[in-house]
């Protein structure tokens, strides 16, 4: 088992492409960070990876500043990428989060408490009011063992409510490394399962739905 990132072996991708327009990384800094370019002195990867981590702070000083002022059209329009990039945007977003929660480790304030105020903000940016408070649960816990017969029964008898979310990922893991595991045959049996199921979800809605009403 390996510790293969999401991203890795993915040079094809909309973040690799050599032309994409400069972001917080010029086109030479993402040479020289994927190893493109190889004809740094010692001396010159010094001041390199010194301009890298001083582009890297200010924006995020920048990003006080869009937050206040950047128009919503600006940020919507941002979120917004077309169709084909939407993977990589999506991947980026991800890996932005987690290189924050890596680099934040050992802050003298924890990433939670910060993701918690950031949420806040935001709420309290969309109505325009000090007086919106949420509360913002965020925990890591790691997955460990997990009894795989005691899983498979609640599976066998239908007892779906009481796989717990930890179950549920280590299963789904375990079995994807299962030699016996086809991804082709999955993909088609649940594709042909799915209208099935999404027919038994509506009639449970329209079930609810109805007795709500009496």
């Amino acid at each position: 088992m390996t510790d293969a990132s999401p991203t890795d072996g993915a040079d094809d991708s909309l973040a690799y492409a050599a032309d994409r327009d400069r972001g917080i990384l010029t086109p030479s800094d993402r040479e020289f960070l994927l190893g493109r370019k190889t004809d740094y002195t010692e001396h010159s990867k010094k001041q390199k990876r010194n301009r890298i981590r001083r582009r890297l702070r200010n924006a995020i000083l920048d990003f006080t500043i869009l937050f206040d002022h950047l128009e919503d059209r600006d940020r919507e329009t941002v979120f917004n990428p077309e169709d084909e990039a939407r993977e990589a945007y999506t991947q980026g977003i991800v890996d932005m989060l987690g290189f924050l929660h890596l680099g934040t480790m050992g802050y003298y304030v924890p990433f939670k408490d910060m993701l918690g105020q950031g949420v806040n903000r935001a709420e309290q940016k969309l109505a325009g009011s000090d007086y919106r408070m949420v509360t913002v649960d965020f925990n890591v816990d790691p997955v460990g063992q997990i009894d795989v017969d005691e899983v498979v029964d609640k599976l066998e008898s239908e007892r779906f409510d009481e796989v717990t979310d930890e179950e549920l990922r280590a299963f789904v893991r375990l079995m994807t490394e299962s030699e016996a595991f086809s991804p082709g045959e999955m993909r088609s049996g649940m594709k042909e399962q799915m209208p099935d199921f999404l027919d038994a979800v509506s009639e449970a809605t329209d079930r609810r739905t109805r007795r709500a009403r009496t």
